[in-house]
């Protein structure tokens, strides 16, 4: 039964970074196919947020429901089931680099439970063309260009057809204009129903996609659909 819940609910939750309390009594949701924008100075607890959500940082304090998941007090047998349900993708692109990129997405594919060879086969060529990428599948990470591997990261966290795709300054290692064709990909994706969380430092994309953005600052998060403010350019 189609379910109208929100993808992400956060109730009165604390993130911890070891014995320090990162930030505190945060409360948001966010909705089916809703794009939401994560800023916040270095050291503000983005990271630590976006970890927290996918079961990398435990959660002590307060609630979390992610994909149908209770974060806190998540059994470790658990965290691979919760993790089919989202898509994380890392600023640093973390492809193997002795396998070709269809290789890099099979390894996923059969670790998440995929055994038919055929279904496999369209599958990996279904999310490579959603990214742009229709050519890529035999090439060897080294002969992308940093756009081309984000993208075949961006093609291997759709996978699993996740709920929520999670992606922790996807465009920090690129240059203004491969950025915000990634930026397009993330777009088109979103208009086909996923949501998206997206941490950044980027002003320039959040100037040129305006939505709803969360601020991490002073311990706190600022959710501007609540709170409306003016972003500086030192996010």
């Amino acid at each position: 039964m189609f379910s109208t819940d929100p993808v992400v609910r956060v109730k009165e939750a604390n993130i911890f970074q070891e014995h320090n309390t990162v930030l505190g009594n945060i409360n948001f949701e966010i909705e089916k196919g809703e794009f939401v924008f994560v800023v916040g100075r270095t050291g503000s607890g983005k990271s630590s947020l976006l970890k927290t959500l996918y079961a990398d940082l435990p959660l002590r304090l307060g609630d979390i429901e992610i994909a149908g998941y209770n974060i806190r007090g998540i059994k470790s047998s658990e965290v691979p089931l919760l993790r089919r349900k989202l898509g994380i993708i890392f600023q640093d692109f973390q492809l193997f680099p002795d396998r070709t990129v269809g290789e890099n997405l099979m390894f996923v594919m059969r670790a998440t439970g995929w055994g038919d060879s055929s279904k496999i086969k369209t599958r990996l060529q279904e999310v490579l063309m959603k990214v742009g990428l229709g050519s890529v599948e035999k090439k060897m990470p080294h002969q992308l260009s940093g756009g081309e591997q984000q993208r075949v990261v961006i093609a291997r966290a759709l996978i699993n057809e996740p709920a929520i795709l999670i992606a922790d300054e996807p465009t920090g290692n690129l240059d203004p204009e491969v950025s915000f064709g990634i930026l397009k990909v993330f777009q088109e994706i979103n208009k086909s129903g996923t949501a998206v969380l997206m941490a950044t430092h980027d002003y320039g994309l959040i100037k040129k996609f305006p939505c709803r953005i969360l601020k991490c600052e002073d311990g706190k998060v600022i959710d501007s659909a609540k709170e409306p403010f003016e972003l500086t350019m030192e996010y």
